[in-house]
């Protein structure tokens, strides 16, 4: 999956979305995410749903002789004469603490000591923060388990009907594992060709991995926080890749903007980019990635007047590493992978190796995407198993030939794709 993350309020109402569908397809993307589209509560959050079978007004065109309900099917239709199609949030954790649901269904809810509902609530680096918007739903003690997840049903039939190909289930990880398994189940002998994608950002790896076995498609990883040395990635990594692939971002709705943490250095972007497409089975991009964006998107308060005017443009970059993606299989699904041993500690050098063809492939990469960086190798062979010969596929300046010894010198951030074949 290439998935390009389309988020509504930057994008805009649903008519609007054509060019970013365009550019999209035009980089290779071949699945749009969109958060959630539903009408929210008072907060504005486009995660404190108010009503799931109304949509957000913020989205729709008054002026249109459409419903709302046919302006977003029509916009599915154009993202699929494109190739593309659309996931959407699955937002079944919690809902607006003033939905009608907490009045109407207070057996679906958690409650405090006192009789209040319950809010979601995290806590990082010592400090407690909570959603006073959200209720948070009771998958595990409601007294009422069937009639609430009949209701979970009810909202993604109702978003397939009107179009949606899959899931990002948001905060998958806190719901049990036996809901989602009957979810997805259910879901899947009607609309075989439905995937779900599990939100695991903040949970632990054995978290990840029971999340994964609860019938996922995919899960999301770590890897946007790797520093390209310490060895707990790849140990993530294996324990979950047998259970479900997963997918590797540089950044998301839910981080600050890369560009703006690597204080407007491009070739960082660069060297994200290429390394989350080729680490892992799937890859996902936020808008705006493309063009240097620095302004966080922001679930409440985002708009399209904060549409950034920048000098930078990685289309084209990013549509030749999605092509590089889609022509090697061992970019596609979750290898053998290791990190191998080399003098220069500022430069990466990962052997991968398919388990379902004959591919292996030899990363060679700048981790510091401030200075150039010498790499040197009598050749290049004794890395690999495999015994055809290595071919620079490279998205900038593939070699025509690799030369023994290879001796190279990385750009700031570069990254070297070599593939081959066992024999």
């Amino acid at each position: 999956m290439k998935i390009y993350n389309l988020f509504p309020p930057l994008a805009g109402k649903f008519a609007d979305w054509t060019p970013h569908l365009d550019r999209a397809a035009k980089m290779g993307f071949d699945w749009i995410f969109v958060n959630p589209i539903h009408k929210p509560g008072g907060s504005g959050s486009l995660y404190s749903v108010a009503d799931y079978f109304q949509l957000n007004e913020q989205f729709v065109d008054p002026e249109s002789s459409k419903s709302p309900e046919a302006q977003i099917k029509e916009v599915i239709r154009m993202a699929e004469r494109r190739g593309l199609q659309l996931i959407v949030d699955l937002v079944i954790n919690h809902c607006a603490s003033d939905s009608p649901l907490v009045s109407e269904h207070p057996e679906w809810f958690q409650h405090n000591e006192d009789g209040s509902i319950a809010h979601p609530f995290c806590i990082e680096n010592g400090k407690k923060t909570v959603w006073g918007d959200l209720a948070r739903f009771d998958h595990r003690n409601s007294s009422d388990p069937n009639g609430l997840y009949r209701y979970c049903f009810k909202i993604v039939d109702y978003l397939v009907r009107l179009g949606f190909k899959g899931f990002r289930c948001d905060a998958a990880y806190q719901i049990p594992g036996k809901l989602w398994r009957r979810l997805i189940g259910e879901t899947k002998s009607q609309h075989p060709d439905v995937l779900f994608l599990a939100e695991t950002l903040g949970c632990t790896a054995d978290e990840t991995k029971k999340t994964a076995e609860a019938g996922f498609d995919y899960v999301f990883n770590s890897s946007k926080w790797w520093d390209f040395s310490k060895p707990w990635l790849l140990e993530q990594y294996d324990l979950v890749r047998e259970r479900a692939p997963s997918i590797s971002f540089p950044e998301s709705h839910d981080t600050a903007r890369l560009m703006e943490e690597m204080h407007g250095n491009v070739e960082a972007l660069k060297q994200r980019y290429l390394f989350a497409a080729i680490f892992s089975s799937g890859v996902m991009m936020p808008i705006g990635f493309e063009f240097g964006f620095c302004k966080r998107l922001h679930v409440v308060k985002t708009r399209p007047e904060d549409w950034e005017e920048t000098d930078v443009d990685l289309t084209d970059f990013i549509a030749r590493v999605n092509t590089m993606k889609s022509r090697f299989h061992i970019f596609q699904e979750e290898c053998l992978t290791q990190v191998l041993r080399y003098d220069n500690p500022a430069v990466l050098l990962m052997w991968k190796a398919s388990v379902k063809t004959s591919e292996e492939a030899l990363i060679i990469l700048n981790k510091d995407p401030w200075n150039r960086q010498h790499f040197h190798a009598e050749s290049l062979g004794g890395f690999i198993q495999g015994g055809a010969p290595l071919m620079d596929v490279s998205p900038d300046d593939p070699m025509d030939y690799v030369p023994v010894p290879f001796s190279y010198e990385l750009r700031p951030g570069e990254g070297r794709i070599m593939v081959t074949t066992r024999e």
